[in-house]
């Protein structure tokens, strides 16, 4: 069974930073496209970045230019750099691996406050 382990969420000031992990197992890793979402309260699961396993990412236009996904096959590790952040980035963040179907992890709470 695939297994997600997100870490590194927490409570944050407007323009602070925060990395995320996702420790991926149970599957071929450098495969497989990966991506993180997020959920805000009262609001539907949205895409934040996506990463190929050629290294080919994509984002959602809110957090471009903010955010960065990566990807370490070495350590079957996705990434999330999230500079500058912002009040509406609140939200449990979740990793997934991405197919036919889609594993999530169990999430990771990210609070911007001041």
């Amino acid at each position: 069974q695939v297994r997600l382990v997100e870490s590194g969420g927490g409570l944050v000031q407007p323009g602070g930073s925060l990395r995320l992990s996702c420790a991926a197992s149970r599957f071929i890793f450098s495969i497989t496209p990966m991506a993180w979402y997020r959920q805000a309260p009262g609001k539907q699961r949205e895409l934040v970045a996506r990463i190929t396993s050629g290294n080919t990412t994509n984002y959602a236009v809110s957090v471009k230019g903010r955010f960065t996904i990566s990807r370490d096959n070495a350590k079957n590790t996705v990434y999330l750099q999230m500079n500058s952040l912002k009040f509406e980035d609140t939200a449990v963040y979740y990793c997934a691996r991405e197919g036919p179907r889609t594993d999530w992890g169990q999430g990771t709470q990210v609070t911007v406050s001041s």
